[in-house]
């Protein structure tokens, strides 16, 4: 890697998701060693099939070259792919690509999706968020995240909707703020949104980072099963976090990924945590900066 910055070049395939992957480890690279990140635009993923087998890649022609290339996204692959054999870099995938993992430098795979040992895989506890640990955490605020049906899981609004006032009512001096997202129902929103006792957010008028920004404050999170990256997020920013129970139309690798989390204590299920009023405290979970510094090991900056 070069002498200066670390040249970062950040391939985007428009999805907010995996832009939020991506950020997440950058700032996690930049909180240790300065960086300069270039986004590049690269959601054409057959596109690029021809600049790689002939050691093209236009889009950076003009720019520095790449210390890191980071991809998230199956479209950004192969871009990913034509990037590091034109220019140079590591290639590093934040997510278990359908090409073979041999092909990148570094694949950064989430549990659930059940990676291989390979010297070359690092697994992760859900998808790398940019949320951080916070050691501020009020507990006189609390924070229900809610999410919808899906095609892992099916929706109950009458039960969301007990589990919410139960949850409110057993702790009366506690300040809920309340989150929908555009999965949630209508029905559900119209009952929440009039309660005096909480804040309800909508979703559509929530800035970027403002949900991140509350998890990071709340003494306590409750989100809802079927928003896993909600739920990751939530166990990244250090907040004691709730798991409010909506029903499963199987068992998948999300909801297996679920279940050791619950296993593992990193999640309170809504029946535990109605029972015993207690919200277990998750240990630190900074999956970015792990990453971050198992990247600076294997190719440290000068080298």
């Amino acid at each position: 890697m070069g002498t200066d910055a670390l040249i970062i070049w950040r391939l985007l395939d428009g999805r907010r998701g995996h832009l939020t992957q991506i950020a997440g480890l950058s700032q996690a690279l930049a909180e240790r060693t300065p960086v300069e990140p270039v986004d590049i635009e690269a959601r054409g993923g057959a596109g690029y099939i021809g600049h790689w087998l002939s050691g093209r890649f236009p889009p950076g022609d003009t720019l520095p070259s790449p210390d890191l290339i980071l991809a998230a996204g199956h479209a950004t692959h192969v871009a990913g792919l034509a990037a590091r054999r034109a220019h140079g870099g590591r290639l590093v995938v934040l997510m278990r690509p359908s090409l073979p993992l041999s092909w990148f430098d570094l694949c950064l795979v989430p549990e659930h999706d059940r990676p291989p040992a390979r010297a070359n895989v690092i697994a992760t506890r859900g998808a790398i968020t940019t949320v951080r640990p916070s050691g501020e955490h009020d507990p006189d605020r609390g924070l229900i995240l809610l999410g919808g049906p899906s095609r892992h899981h099916d929706w109950d609004s009458a039960a969301i909707v007990d589990q919410v006032r139960a949850i409110t009512a057993s702790q009366p001096a506690i300040r809920f703020a309340i989150g929908d997202s555009p999965r949630t129902p209508g029905d559900i929103r119209q009952q929440l949104a009039g309660r005096g006792d909480c804040d309800f957010i909508p979703w559509e008028q929530t800035r970027p980072g403002e949900i991140q920004a509350l998890m990071q404050s709340a003494g306590q999170v409750w989100v809802s099963e079927d928003s896993v990256s909600m739920l990751y997020e939530s166990l990244s920013s250090g907040a004691p976090t709730g798991l409010l129970g909506v029903p499963r139309r199987r068992e998948t690798r999300i909801s297996r990924g679920v279940e050791r989390l619950i296993e593992g204590g990193l999640v309170t299920p809504y029946a535990q945590g109605r029972d015993t009023q207690q919200l277990a405290t998750p240990p630190m979970l900074d999956e970015a900066g792990r990453c971050a510094d198992e990247i600076l090991r294997r190719w440290p900056t000068g080298n």
